[in-house]
């Protein structure tokens, strides 16, 4: 049997209270290895890391305070005397119009999803470099591939993408290696919840080809994801359709190819607008 290189690493989580976080965090434990779970809401930590056994330990982490960032990093030094991956994954999402959408939820998003990860990782690259390990991000389809009524998280996703790339070459001479994350559509309550509860977001996800619609299972993606830990892997999208607007990204923003946006968008705000009377 081959040894599944997760054994025995040391692994810290952002936003590992539910949706990837949580689906990733069960496999890499299946797998051996040993998980820090950060996140704000510590009743769904503590029931994770009950559920998950002695290879995880909660922490209640906050990643717009780099305090808080650095005391998780702490904790895990402390609990196993070393780091070898920070996953800054910890993300949130605000859908609607820039103009309509409260201006404090905007920037929240920006607090959340890109500072918040570079908080997360600031904190624990020192102990990273020492094990020579991996930093990981999650980043999204929306990194290159930007829908109208997304302009917070497509802009902080964005800056996700760059920070990696820019890290990325900063620490090869050092033995880190940096991945970004870029899941598309994913069956968690960030994304079922606009769904369920958004006519506009309906109208947008709808004007998509169908192959870019598609709403993918959360256990399918932690399966990937768990790999790409393993592996220390540069640059995850999933599903995989979506290396398609990869590589048309430098297009993706011309008339012709923004023009089911464009043809939607004025109904997106009409009922994004009609939602928050």
């Amino acid at each position: 049997m081959s040894h599944d290189p997760l054994t025995g690493r040391v692994i810290l989580i952002s936003g590992a209270a539910g949706g990837i976080g949580s689906a990733t965090a069960r496999r890499l434990t299946q797998r051996g290895a040993k998980v820090v779970l950060g996140d704000l809401h510590a009743p769904a930590l503590d029931e994770l890391a009950t559920e998950l056994g002695a290879n995880a330990q909660p922490v209640v982490l906050d990643v717009t305070d780099p305090e808080s960032c650095a005391a998780a990093v702490q904790f895990a030094l402390t609990q196993h005397g070393r780091l070898d991956a920070v996953w800054a994954n910890a993300g949130i999402s605000a859908f609607g119009p820039l103009e309509l959408v409260e201006q404090d939820t905007w920037r929240r998003v920006i607090a959340v999803n890109l500072v918040g990860v570079y908080n997360l990782v600031r904190a624990g690259l020192p102990a990273v470099i020492d094990s020579q390990g991996y930093v990981a991000m999650t980043a999204s389809w929306a990194s290159f591939a930007h829908s109208p009524g997304h302009s917070a998280y497509a802009a902080a996703k964005a800056g996700v993408e760059a920070l990696a790339n820019s890290l990325r070459s900063e620490l090869a001479h050092q033995g880190v290696r940096v991945g970004v994350f870029h899941p598309g559509w994913i069956d968690t309550p960030m994304v079922t919840n606009k769904i369920d509860s958004q006519p506009a977001f309906n109208v947008m996800l709808n004007s998509l080809p169908k192959p870019l619609r598609k709403v993918t299972a959360v256990e399918d993606v932690a399966e990937i994801l768990a790999d790409a830990l393993a592996t220390r892997t540069d640059k995850v999208v999933y599903p995989r359709v979506g290396w398609a607007l990869h590589a048309l990204r430098p297009l993706l923003a011309t008339p012709l190819l923004a023009s089911r946006s464009r043809k939607v968008a004025p109904l997106m705000r009409r009922l994004y607008a009609q939602q928050i009377e």
